[in-house]
């Protein structure tokens, strides 16, 4: 009976460590290969310099409700928190508004995918 528990005991700190590799991080924690600055940081949005060279890959991270400018054409693949991976192919000059999530994303292009990430915080109501 004590080894089963002893057994029981590790497999529990395993998969604790384990899931704690997937919890969500900050993305300028998580990935500051990718996340290379933040530029503006306030109480109302958080604005971040990301650059995604060829191979790059941005580990389970989480955003708020956030926008993304592209500054060049990219092609990355995007897997969501319980969900399938999707190729997006980024043109230069596209905005695109994306709901809080969860999720990794990998630069599969030959390119270096430049873009600007603006997440929006929450704000107080009087």
């Amino acid at each position: 009976m004590k080894t089963f528990k002893m057994i029981s005991i590790s497999l529990l700190g395993l998969f604790l460590a384990l899931s704690a590799n997937v919890r969500a991080q900050d993305p300028i924690t998580a990935a500051p290969n990718v996340y290379k600055k933040v530029i503006l940081d306030n109480d109302k949005v958080r604005v971040m310099q990301v650059e995604f060279a060829p191979g790059d890959v941005a580990p389970w991270h989480s955003h708020p409700d956030h926008f993304a400018y592209a500054l060049t054409d990219g092609k990355l693949e995007i897997t969501d928190k319980d969900k399938s991976p999707v190729v997006a192919e980024i043109k230069a000059g596209e905005a695109l508004f994306l709901n809080a999530t969860t999720h990794m994303a990998k630069n599969i292009g030959e390119t270096t995918l430049k873009m600007i990430v603006t997440e929006l915080k929450a704000t107080k109501k009087n």
